[in-house]
């Protein structure tokens, strides 16, 4: 298999919502009911076009196909598409603050293969670049046992309430960066 990172641009936009969908679904089962995987689909996840304004969201491709997403962040938000902020997203201080890893979503054709960490490595290594020595970042309970594995703590754990009633558990955790 072909890898190569590059980073998103405005125009994979369609393509990445369908990735996140495509991804929530797949991977999301026995996690969470089908209701509350749809309607996290609507209310959280989704692109952040912050991040690719700012440059630091990627894509993974194999053979052409974008096969998984992700990014780091040197703004507040922890997780959540355009469709889940509204306010301004103000810069983290790099001297003070962790950096955030963002919006991590893998094609379930591509699921357990390498890709999400090779994507997460590559982001730990752009936040340090950027002056940053730890990272934060915002699990699904499918994403927590990558996370877990690769050497992140979790810090606590929310139910995040959806405007329709439904709620998602998320998982806050951290990891510094050598």
């Amino acid at each position: 298999m072909s890898l190569r990172i590059r980073p998103a641009v405005f125009d994979d936009i369609p393509a990445l919502n369908n990735l996140i969908a495509d991804s929530v679904r797949g991977l999301s089962k026995g996690f969470y009911t089908d209701a509350q995987i749809e309607s996290s689909i609507k209310y959280i996840f989704g692109v952040d076009t912050q991040l690719l304004e700012d440059g630091t969201y990627y894509v993974i491709e194999s053979n052409g196909r974008i096969a998984a997403c992700g990014g780091w962040s040197k703004r507040k938000t922890l997780y959540g598409g355009d469709q889940h902020k509204s306010t301004a997203d103000p810069l983290l201080d790099p001297a003070n603050d962790a950096a955030r890893i963002r919006a991590f979503f893998v094609h379930p054709d591509f699921a357990r293969q390498g890709i999400g960490s090779m994507l997460i490595n590559f982001c730990e290594t752009e936040a340090k670049k950027n002056g940053f020595s730890r990272i934060e970042l915002g699990a699904t309970l499918p994403g927590e046992p990558l996370y877990l594995a690769l050497g992140y703590k979790s810090i606590s754990r929310e139910l995040v309430q959806l405007p329709d009633g439904e709620n998602i558990a998320v998982i806050k955790m951290y990891r510094g960066l050598k």
